[in-house]
């Protein structure tokens, strides 16, 4: 049974069962032309991997031989060794989780090929020869072993019990794992990295998800970047992991060095690399997220184009591999997660990515907002002011804009609407900044025209009842998009938008004439949980002056509130979060369902392992110690099927009628015209159902 058909609640917290596989790139201590003591390092480390879950092994080039060994690996007595190693591995994997991927020199028709010997649970699967041999510079490859990137054959190995088997040969064989959803494994060596079209490249066009290179490799000064560059390269471009293990200590220093290197890349991610020049043994263990892998292909329809135009150049128009099924067995209980899963994806936790997402972010929203002013005659810019974080964040885009354009900041039109609950800690840091930014600022109360409205819609609120509803509400809502826009008639202006990302994807706006509605919006791309570390990255760049960064640094230590809603003497303004579910819960669930298309049950587990421990893992740079939450399962599973309703069920409409804004994030926009196009009238059904059925309540 697939994995995904057994994910269930009993096994939820199993890595295993939400897609993915755990994988080590290893590095051992070379015992140069002793293949049995090479042999008896790959299985303690096999068995140690398998104590820690790793269902994919990979170790160095030429593992039971050692790749500095020269003429030496011609020697038949060397030869006999490796076989004969190769059969203790082969035996020695019966009992092991592991897909071992074992590197050793083995002799076929008339000559030796350096191979990459796929080993599991005590037999071989096949063996790929290594490509692509270099002659230049410290390497002569050539001189002793044969090229393998013509060979579609089989060979004769040991089979685990002191007889021989028969298994598939050469560059062209995909193992797929019947049982693991998305894992089929390609393996190629060294120099096949390095050649313009590698195997690996035509592996993953034909299916391979999980690329893997045994690598020799000596070390020179700025190698290790290549290795790095050309192992991220080909990890995005193929849409697939890329595990990379090289060698290290004990191989020949007669007149080359080692480095160990190793490293697993994701789709261009690094998800772990030890550390070079290693004393020891080493491995880089990283869970490989398959579903990832697979929803990205999906995507990117160019990547299968590539697939199809190159198939109908083969005479057979096929993939041109060979693939070999296995089951690999994972276990089903908790094994942990080993990945850095960000807490917030909008919002990198590096402090050097992060300001530079920061740079580019506000960049993108203030060169949209210029080059919309200059296509539409330069009109004045019309905005409401609330003291929140969204308004004062499109206010700050404003003024920026204005300057690179040259034009004064006065021809920003500012308006504070205060109703029934407004502040007086929003309202009065929407006028200090308006003041202190140079823009022109006008308060227009709209208290007494909404209490005309409800009194003309006979509303329970004008017989002096506090009745609290959403008609109370957008009365207000809708009235001060009404002014604005009126204004905007009235002075040749354009409304600037300010609602943004998360309020669109949860439906936390007013349709029509409320907030839903602008003539631009520059925050539409940005979701709430990255829009204060913009305002922070503002406050602390020398943009404007001190005053504007100090009101900023004010408006970040706000509650969000709508400020609809009246409150008592002793009680709390009304919460956004309280309502529609915190934003950094929510953020989170629509990055990994607007990206990827994740499973609601697995952006919980990954949501649990993000959130569930505020010691764990990196805040982004400047987030307060006094507001990092944490969040039980329960509550994951609470607002997971908030989310699912409020963004799969009834929100679309407002989104398919969206203003015009610039896309921010490369975790997508909900842009009509854009990034997510979706049916207005749709249920959210099959969304709570999964998160109801697979997601535990504690």
């Amino acid at each position: 049974m697939a994995i995904h058909g057994q994910n269930d609640r009993e096994n939820f917290r199993s890595a295993y069962r939400h897609g993915f596989l755990r994988t080590a790139a290893c590095t051992l201590i070379t015992a140069i032309a002793q293949p049995d003591r090479n042999a008896e390092a790959v299985l303690r480390i096999a068995r140690e991997c398998h104590d820690e879950g790793v269902g994919l092994a990979v170790f160095p080039e030429l593992t039971l031989s050692g790749y500095s060994i020269e003429d030496v690996v011609l020697q038949d007595t060397l030869l006999d060794a490796v076989e004969s190693a190769l059969d203790d591995v082969v035996a020695g994997s019966a009992d092991l989780l592991p897909v071992l991927v074992v590197g050793a020199p083995l002799r076929y028709r008339n000559r030796v090929h350096n191979t990459a010997v796929v080993v599991h649970r005590g037999r071989v699967l096949g063996v790929a020869p290594k490509s692509y041999l270099p002659t230049y510079r410290e390497f002569y490859e050539r001189r002793q072993l044969a090229v393998g990137d013509d060979v579609r054959a089989t060979i004769v190995v040991p089979d685990g019990a002191g007889g021989r088997t028969e298994v598939p040969f050469g560059p062209d064989l995909l193992f797929r794992a019947e049982d693991v959803p998305g894992l089929v494994l390609h393996v190629e060596i060294c120099e096949d990295m390095w050649v313009p079209v590698p195997p690996s490249a035509e592996a993953a066009l034909a299916g391979a998800t999980v690329l893997a290179n045994l690598s020799g490799s000596p070390i020179t000064v700025g190698r290790a970047e290549d290795r790095k560059l050309l192992c991220r390269s080909a990890s995005s471009r193929c849409l697939a992991a890329y595990v990379y293990a090289a060698a290290g200590e004990g191989e020949s220093s007669t007149d080359l060095a080692w480095d160990g290197q190793t490293m697993i890349f994701e789709n261009g991610v690094l998800l772990a690399e030890t550390e070079r020049f290693p004393k020891e043994a080493r491995r880089s263990v990283a869970d490989v997220d398959l579903d990832l892998l697979r929803a990205e292909r999906a995507r990117m329809g160019t990547f299968d184009d590539n697939r199809r135009h190159l198939a109908e150049r083969r005479p057979d128009g096929g993939d041109g591999v060979r693939e070999v099924v296995f089951r690999l067995d994972p276990p089903g209980g908790d094994i942990g997660l080993r990945r850095e899963v960000e807490r917030f994806p909008f919002v990198p936790a590096d402090e050097s990515r992060l300001a530079l997402d920061c740079y580019e972010a506000y960049n993108i929203q203030v060169s949209g907002l210029e080059q919309r002013l200059r296509a539409i005659g330069d009109p004045k810019i019309v905005i409401g002011v609330s003291g929140g974080l969204d308004s004062t964040h499109a206010l700050i885009v404003a003024a920026r804009a204005m300057d690179r354009l040259g034009r004064p900041r006065s021809d920003i039109l500012a308006f504070t609407l205060p109703g029934f609950a407004t502040g007086e800690r929003t309202k009065g840091n929407a006028v200090r900044l308006s003041e202190a930014l140079g823009v022109t600022f006008e308060t227009i109360d709209i208290t007494e025209t909404a209490r005309l409205m409800l009194k003309n819609l006979e509303h329970p609120f004008s017989r002096d009842e506090p009745v609290y509803d959403v008609t109370f509400e957008n009365v207000q809502a809708g009235l001060r998009t009404d002014y604005l826009f009126r204004a905007a008639n009235q002075r040749g202006g354009i409304v600037l938008g300010t609602g943004d990302l998360s309020e669109l994807a949860l439906g936390w706006s007013t349709y029509g004439v409320g907030d839903q509605m602008s003539h631009y919006n520059v925050n539409g791309g940005v979701p709430k949980t990255l829009i204060q570390h913009l305002i922070r990255w503002v406050a602390a760049t020398d943009l404007f002056d001190d005053e504007v960064s100090a009101v900023l640094t004010d408006v970040l230590d706000t509650e969000i509130t709508p400020e609809l809603v009246p409150t008592g003497e002793d009680e709390e303004v009304q919460s956004s979060e309280a309502k529609i579910g915190p934003y950094n819960l929510q953020d989170f669930t629509l990055f990994w369902t607007l990206r990827y298309g994740l499973r609601p049950s697995k952006i919980a587990f990954l949501a649990w392992h993000a959130w569930h421990d505020p010691e764990a893992g990196d805040w982004p740079a400047g987030f307060p110690v006094e507001k990092r939450p944490s969040y039980t399962l329960a509550e994951i599973r609470r607002w997971s099927e908030v989310f699912a309703q409020r963004f799969f069920g009834f929100s679309q409409f407002k989104r398919s009628a969206l203003p015009n804004g610039p896309k921010v994030s490369a975790g997508g926009s909900l842009s009509p015209r854009g990034d997510w196009r979706a049916p207005s009238d749709m249920s959210a059904r099959i969304w709570v159902e999964e998160i109801r059925a697979k997601v535990p309540e504690e």
